[in-house]
């Protein structure tokens, strides 16, 4: 499913310095003539397209971004320095846009794209530049021009990199509004999401990843049961599925294995491909069991469910073991994401067999 990350941004880009009114004053120079140097120009704001990032997220906290202006112009033929230019980071595929009329200004498509989102202005002239033979001794001069200050709206449309699967009331919602930014509903009864939720998972500064949590399956979804399964293919673009499994149900008759294995059999039913994406086991609601209890209760879990891969024992309520989860996400997603590079051949070598 597309993810609609949004944000609001100030940019500035820095004045141009401010010409410089000099005369040379040198020993038996009586009428050395004017030297006054121009300003420098401000500094342009920069948006570079950069595939490590997926998130708009780091834009919400810093909202206000400005280039130093240029120096003034200095006697002695010297111009002014111009103002350092800033480089924002943005996610490929960034829309940006005028907040204020919504006319579409950039988009950043290509990997690497470096785009000029505000001008810095040009510095003014010294009296040097106003010399003619019939004006000697100018003492004109003219202030440095402003830089262009623009309120830009950051549109984004990704992809979730992570999916949480399970049964209703297994704590999917609990544990997205726990690790994100979403805000999903939260009820004691089954089905209280109707929808899929899109977070932001903040794991670091310009470290995120995008969680999509879908509506619940029941065994029998793929004969329309509970609301069917038709939310699954929001999650067949998705790196990792976290399956997500209620390790103290309520009703004590029902067995979270037979569960787990039922949502398993419904994956593989509806997509052969989603059902052989990377799924990593998460058991929540250890709050709920006795601390005593825990370590039994999680070995008998998967050797009864008979799986082999990473198990998480979390807490959505209390947030227990959700940090280490991102974490080691985030990981998996990195190193998917360094696997899927082109190898970087050297030119020297380009040639050679093998290379």
């Amino acid at each position: 499913m597309k993810f609609v990350d949004e944000a609001y941004i100030d940019v500035a880009a820095g004045d141009g310095g401010n010409g410089c009114v000099s005369f040379r004053h040198e020993k038996y120079k009586e009428f050395g003539g004017p030297n006054g140097g121009d300003g420098g120009r401000g500094g342009h704001v920069y948006a570079v397209a950069d595939p490590s990032l997926n998130t708009l997220v780091d834009y919400r906290f810093s909202r206000r971004h400005e280039a130093r202006r240029g120096e003034h112009g200095m006697g002695s033929d010297m111009f002014g320095a111009a103002g350092d230019d800033i480089t924002l980071k943005m996610p490929v595929g960034t829309i940006i846009s005028d907040a204020e009329t919504g006319e579409v200004l950039y988009e950043l498509l290509q990997p690497g794209e470096v785009i000029t989102i505000a001008k810095g202005g040009d510095g003014g002239f010294g009296n040097m530049r106003f010399k003619s033979s019939i004006n000697r001794a100018p003492r004109q001069k003219t202030p440095g021009w402003p830089g262009e200050k623009k309120h830009l709206k950051l549109e984004l449309k990704v992809l979730a990199d992570v999916g949480l699967l399970g049964m209703p009331n297994a704590g999917k919602s609990t544990l997205i509004a726990a690790i994100s930014n979403a805000r999903p509903k939260i009820a004691d009864y089954p089905f209280t999401t109707l929808h899929p939720n899109l977070g932001v998972v903040r794991v670091g500064p310009e470290q995120s990843f995008v969680v999509a949590d879908v509506p619940g399956l029941i065994e029998g979804a793929s004969e329309g049961a509970g609301l069917g399964h038709q939310f699954l293919r929001h999650l067949q673009r998705t790196r990792l599925l976290l399956h997500l499994v209620d390790i103290a149900p309520f009703d004590e008759g029902v067995d979270p294995v037979a569960q787990a294995k039922a949502i398993v059999q419904e994956l593989k039913k509806y997509d052969k491909a989603l059902y052989d994406k990377p799924r990593w086991l998460v058991l929540n609601k250890l709050d709920m069991v006795p601390a005593d209890e825990r370590e039994a209760r999680v070995k008998d879990f998967v050797k009864r469910f008979r799986y082999k891969g990473p198990v998480f024992q979390i807490s959505a309520l209390t947030r227990e073991g959700c940090e280490e989860l991102i974490k080691a996400v985030y990981q998996h997603l990195k190193a998917r994401h360094v696997a899927e590079q082109p190898a970087q051949v050297d030119p020297r070598f380009a040639g050679e067999p093998g290379a």
